[in-house]
C-alpha cells in the first residue's frame, strides 16, 4: 500500500500562502532575474520565447501556492509541472536547466512566505511551530514538482527518440525503394539522415542467427571518417554507407572487422538515386554465401555464384546434367571425387601441382579425373567443360541439391 503523502495545507500555511497569491507577478519577475547566469549550462532557454518563458514561471510559482493553500493536494501527479517538462522537452530545453528552476523558484516562494510570516496581520497566528511546517509543506511541494517535472520531460524525450527512429527507418525504407530519384527526396532525406547528398554509396546486407553486426557499428566507422546508416529489418540489417572519395577497399577494410555473422555488399553506386538497385545487389551478394559462414563479401567478387542463386531451378538441371552421376555415388567416393576435382581446377587442370595438396601422387590424381570422367560420359578437357565444373562445384558450396 503506497505511503500517504504529508499533510501540506495547515492554517499557517495557508494563511501565509494566500497572502503571497498578490505578489505572483513580482516575484515572476524574480525568477526571470534569477535564471539568467553567466553560465550557459544552466540557462539554456534560447529555444523559449521571454513571453512563454514567463507564463510557465507565472504557472509555476502559482502551482506551488496552490498546493500550500490546499487548492490542489499530489504534486508528484501535478498536471501544470507535467505540462512544463513536456513542452521544454519539445522546446529542447536542458533538464538540468529546468530542475535549476523549479529550485529557484521554490526559494523564492519561501523567502516571500517568510516576509509574509512577519509582515501580514496574521502575522500573530502563525508560530515559529506553522513555520516549521510551512518549510516541510514548501519543500515536499518542490520535491514533488521536480519529480512530476523529471517524469513527464523523460516520458516526451523517449516519445521523440521513438517518433525520431520511426522517421529515420521510413526515410531508410523510401530509399531503398527508389524515392531518391526525386531530388528533392534525396536531400531532405541526406540531410535528416546526416548524408552526404552528393557521391557513391554502397549497400550492405547482413543476416544471422543473433546480430549481425558489432553492436554500435556506424559509431565505429564514424571514428574513421566513414558516415553511414543502419536499418534493422525482421531477418537482415541493411547498411546505406557513403564513400566520400574514399576507395571501397579502404571502406571495406573498415567494415569486415564489424561483421559478426554473413554480410554482403553491393558495388558502389553514384548516389542515393540508385541505392534501390545497389539493394537488390547486396541482397544477391548475401545469398551467396552458406547459411553457416560467417564473413563480408562482394558482389564483384560473387558474380558466378550470384547468377546460381538467381537461377536455383537452372542451378538444379546444371548439377544434374555436369555432376549427375558423381553425386549419385556414396559419399565417402562423392566427396573423395569433387574434392579431388575442385583442387585439380584450381591448380589450373595440374595433376602434378594438385598431388601434393591432396596428399596424394600424381597417378592417383589421374585416376581418379579418369573414372570421372568414365561416370560424366566426357573427357575433362576444354575450357567449357572446365567452366560447367567450377559452376557446379560453386553450386555445391552454395547448398544447392539436385531434385
Amino acid at each position: 500500500m503506497a505511503a500517504p503523502h504529508p499533510t501540506l495545507s495547515t492554517p499557517g500555511t495557508r494563511t501565509l500562502a494566500q497572502a503571497c497569491r498578490a505578489d505572483v507577478t513580482a516575484m515572476t519577475r524574480r525568477l526571470l532575474a534569477a535564471i539568467f547566469t553567466d553560465n550557459p549550462e544552466w540557462t539554456d532557454y534560447t529555444s523559449v520565447p521571454r513571453a512563454d518563458l514567463r507564463d510557465g514561471c507565472r504557472r509555476y510559482l502559482t502551482r506551488i501556492l496552490d498546493l500550500l493553500s490546499g487548492t490542489s493536494t499530489d504534486p508528484e501527479h501535478d498536471d501544470v509541472a507535467a505540462a512544463i517538462g513536456k513542452h521544454r522537452a519539445e522546446q529542447g530545453v536542458p533538464l538540468e536547466a529546468m530542475l535549476r528552476t523549479f529550485r529557484l523558484g521554490g526559494g523564492i516562494v519561501w523567502e516571500a512566505l517568510l516576509d509574509k510570516a512577519d509582515l501580514t496581520e496574521e502575522a500573530d497566528s502563525v508560530g515559529p511551530q506553522e513555520i516549521r511546517q510551512a518549510g516541510t509543506a514548501m519543500w515536499t511541494v518542490i520535491d514533488g514538482l521536480s519529480s512530476a517535472l523529471v517524469t513527464s520531460y523523460r516520458n516526451t524525450e523517449l516519445d521523440q527518440v521513438r517518433r525520431d527512429e520511426r522517421r529515420r527507418h521510413a526515410l531508410i525504407e523510401d530509399l531503398l525503394a527508389g524515392r531518391a530519384h526525386d531530388a528533392a527526396f534525396a536531400a531532405r532525406a541526406a540531410r535528416e539522415l546526416n548524408l552526404p547528398a552528393q557521391g557513391s554509396y554502397l549497400v550492405v546486407a547482413a543476416r544471422a542467427n543473433g546480430r549481425p553486426l558489432h553492436a554500435g557499428v556506424d559509431t565505429a566507422l564514424s571514428a574513421s571518417g566513414v558516415r553511414s546508416v543502419w536499418h534493422d529489418r525482421v531477418d537482415t540489417t541493411i547498411g546505406l554507407v557513403a564513400l566520400e572519395h574514399r576507395t571501397e577497399d579502404v571502406v571495406l577494410q573498415q567494415l569486415r572487422p564489424q561483421v559478426r555473422g554473413r554480410a554482403g555488399v553491393s558495388p558502389a553506386v553514384p548516389d542515393l538515386a540508385h541505392v534501390d538497385s545497389a539493394h537488390a545487389l547486396a541482397l544477391i551478394a548475401l545469398q551467396t554465401l552458406p547459411a553457416d559462414a560467417t564473413g563480408l563479401v562482394s558482389l564483384d567478387d560473387r558474380y558466378p555464384e550470384a547468377l546460381l542463386v538467381r537461377s536455383p531451378d537452372l542451378t538444379d538441371l546444371l548439377l544434374t546434367h555436369t555432376l549427375g552421376p558423381v553425386l549419385d555415388l556414396p559419399a565417402r567416393d562423392r566427396d573423395t571425387l569433387l574434392h579431388t576435382l575442385a583442387i585439380w581446377l584450381a591448380e589450373n587442370c595440374s595433376a602434378a601441382n594438385a598431388a601434393p595438396r591432396l596428399h596424394c601422387h600424381r597417378n592417383t590424381v589421374i585416376n581418379r579425373l579418369a573414372r570421372i570422367s568414365t561416370l560424366l560420359g566426357r573427357p575433362l578437357d576444354g575450357p567449357r567443360i572446365h567452366l560447367e565444373l567450377s559452376l557446379a562445384l560453386a553450386a555445391l558450396g552454395l547448398g544447392a541439391t539436385t531434385n
